[in-house]
């Protein structure tokens, strides 16, 4: 289908199924928190558009996090959004998405990620592109297989409806995309990762992120339930922070996400909501041998966890 066939409804429909999807996700955590809420800040873009950021601080279970929505508009599409497709460059944009991180106290409860977003981009005697993209990924401290398998049982069960292959070809994606170069190591232990879906059509397309977007609690509450009562002591504490200091350096070097919303102008402080509170950086640091803090090493690469 061509993005000219494609009517403002279907514009609109995409747009309130993000404010609804921040509105449960933040209604899900705050529950199982028991005591924080998501404060509201809605932010207006001088060039068009704006946002809703909501987060939470200092709960129960959340130390920080932020689930913002986000549709802004543009004359040019930013670098980061044009690198790997230069046909795109030069033309006017609108995006819209909604995308969070949590990153809880307990370090025995993993840091979590997810996004969902649609792009288009107009140029004129031109028709326009437009295409959805975003998934979920875990960054634990502490690995727990069966954390792993059940985030990746969820993973490979939502993208059943839609293909045989698409759970694999899009892990594979999530484990390619956070990847630490310099640290030749992934970020944590992946999910889903895609981008550029126009192919299936509009409505093949928007339940796919429907899909993930609402797959994300699904994937995520079961984990928390199952370790936010983890007694820990400062050496874990300390750990925690140290491995916070990875996701610093992934978001800041290489995320498209953190890039594009600088490279537009949007506004800073809902960008790097991302960011945790507290982070740490060792020199040279090496965990104790045969530790659980040794042992996060070995997960960190592309593993098949549903063979496990």
């Amino acid at each position: 289908m061509n993005i000219s066939e494609i009517s403002t409804t279907e514009i609109e429909r995409v747009k309130q199924f993000l404010l609804g999807l921040q509105e449960n996700i933040c209604h899900s955590l705050s529950t199982e928190d028991g005591k924080g809420e998501f404060l509201k800040d809605t932010w207006e873009r001088d060039e068009g558009g704006g946002g809703i950021s909501r987060v939470l601080r200092n709960g129960n279970m959340i130390e920080q996090g932020g689930v913002n929505f986000s549709h802004v508009y543009g004359h040019e599409l930013p670098r980061s959004a044009t690198a790997s497709r230069p046909e795109l460059a030069g033309r006017q944009f609108q995006a819209m998405g909604v995308s969070l991180v949590i990153h809880p106290h307990n370090p025995f409860v993993p840091t979590s990620h997810a996004n969902v977003r649609f792009f288009v981009a107009e140029k004129d005697g031109a028709a326009p592109i437009w295409w959805f993209g975003g998934g979920f990924d875990l960054t634990p401290s502490y690995v727990f297989k069966e954390d792993a398998i059940h985030w990746h049982k969820v993973a490979k069960t939502l993208c059943e409806p839609f293909g045989e292959k698409v759970y694999e070809e899009y892990k594979e994606y999530c484990d390619n995309y956070f990847y630490l170069k310099h640290r030749n190591e992934t970020r944590g232990i992946g999910g889903l990762f895609f981008d550029d879906l126009n192919a299936p059509g509009f409505e093949d397309s928007i339940a796919f992120m429907q899909a993930v977007g609402n797959g994300y609690i699904d994937a995520y509450l079961p984990i928390v339930q199952r370790r936010k009562n983890t007694k820990f002591g400062q050496k874990e504490r300390d750990f925690q922070l140290y491995r916070r200091g990875r996701y610093v350096e992934f978001n800041l070097v290489y995320d498209r996400g953190t890039l594009f919303g600088l490279q537009t102008g949007g506004r800073t402080e809902s960008i790097l909501m991302s960011m945790p509170p507290l982070a740490r950086w060792e020199y040279n640091f090496t965990p104790e041998l045969h530790s659980p803090e040794a042992e996060l090493i070995k997960y960190l690469q592309p593993i098949n966890w549903l063979d496990l």
